[in-house]
């Protein structure tokens, strides 16, 4: 399935994605994967660029809180309970925010 939608090209994932066939197979794909190189790797400075690890920490807050509010741990026993529970983390998440 080859992504054809510009704006949806780019993933972000972190440094345990740095395998160049993950990157190869999401090339195919029509995406492109950018992961944070690690500090004592090569051109770590040049690459990691302050905006996109901005947006990454923003990111990985967002799911840290909704692990917090246990969006994760979602033991319904239907997909109607799954819904409910899940959108009652949602709404708990939002209404912090407030």
């Amino acid at each position: 399935m080859k992504n054809t939608h510009p704006a949806n090209r780019y993933l972000l994932g972190n440094e345990g994605y740095l395998g160049k066939r993950l990157h190869d197979r999401l090339k195919q794909m029509g995406y492109e994967l950018w992961t944070p190189y690690r500090k004592n790797m090569a051109g770590a400075k040049k690459h990691n660029d302050r905006q996109l690890m901005a947006i990454r920490r923003t990111i990985e807050s967002d799911f840290s809180l909704l692990t917090h509010y246990n969006a994760e741990n979602n033991r319904a026993r239907s997909l109607t309970g799954f819904q409910a529970r899940l959108e009652i983390a949602i709404l708990t998440y939002n209404l912090a925010l407030i």
